[in-house]
């Protein structure tokens, strides 16, 4: 049974269309990229699936559960890194986890989840006084402290130099290694290709390709899926 199923999802914004019939569907334990340049539609696409906003028409169910009618069923079991992302500047580490962990039910052990993603050493440490990578391993832990099935994660390497890009690629693995189920939103095709199993390209809000990073490129003839993309959509990544 798939994780996320997704038919002819709509969104319109004042008379702008983001989302156009989108169609997908989510497999359990896979890294599932949201691909394509910014304004495609791919932070709407998450934000209606993990209920924060509302679609105006189609079929949407997240775990079996509509994200607008069963939200609240739904947060129990997912977690999400959304692109705005931002805590208070005074806030310390170890405190964002502990009342993070407060919102669950059944949370995941908050210490246990910073020892795990090395976060241990700056458990006193402010918001604020964490470089990029160490927020984002921040981000990442406070997905994950809901003991979540499936987890959202939104344009989560965007102004990372490169060698905290690869780490958060490591971690991101190491998340689907924990058996859960990784939506993984970027406009880095570089991004997509090396870490998800299936990719959607999403471009004007419409899914215009799908498939594994391997077949899309062969798909296109091309020798990247960054010129898959341009092959495939007309379009480069601006």
């Amino acid at each position: 049974m798939a994780v996320i199923e997704i038919s002819d999802l709509r969104k319109t914004y004042k008379g702008n269309t983001a989302l156009d019939g989108v169609t997908l569907t989510v497999e359990p334990g896979e890294i599932f990229g949201i691909a394509g340049p910014n304004g495609a539609g791919k932070t709407t696409l998450v934000e209606c699936a993990s209920g924060l906003r509302r679609p105006d028409g189609g079929r949407l169910r997240v775990l079996g559960l509509d994200p607008h009618r069963e939200r609240r069923e739904l947060l129990e079991r997912i977690g999400a890194q959304l692109q705005e992302a931002a805590l208070p500047d005074a806030i310390k580490v170890g405190e964002a986890l502990r009342m993070y962990a407060s919102l669950y039910r059944r949370p995941a052990e908050w210490r246990s989840l910073m020892d795990e993603w090395g976060l241990s050493d700056r458990r006193n440490a402010r918001f604020a006084d964490l470089s990029g990578g160490w927020k984002q391993r921040l981000f990442i832990a406070l997905a994950l402290v809901g003991d979540p099935e499936v987890v959202f994660l939104d344009e989560l390497t965007t102004g990372l130099d490169p060698d905290a890009r690869r780490t958060t690629w490591g971690l991101i693995r190491a998340m689907r290694e924990r058996g859960v189920t990784v939506v993984l939103v970027t406009h880095f095709m570089d991004e997509a290709e090396a870490l998800c199993d299936r990719i959607a390209v999403v471009d004007h809000g419409r899914v215009v390709a799908e498939g594994a990073p391997g077949a899309l490129i062969a798909e296109a003839g091309a020798d990247s899926l960054e010129n898959a993309y341009f092959t495939l959509t007309g379009r480069d990544l601006s």
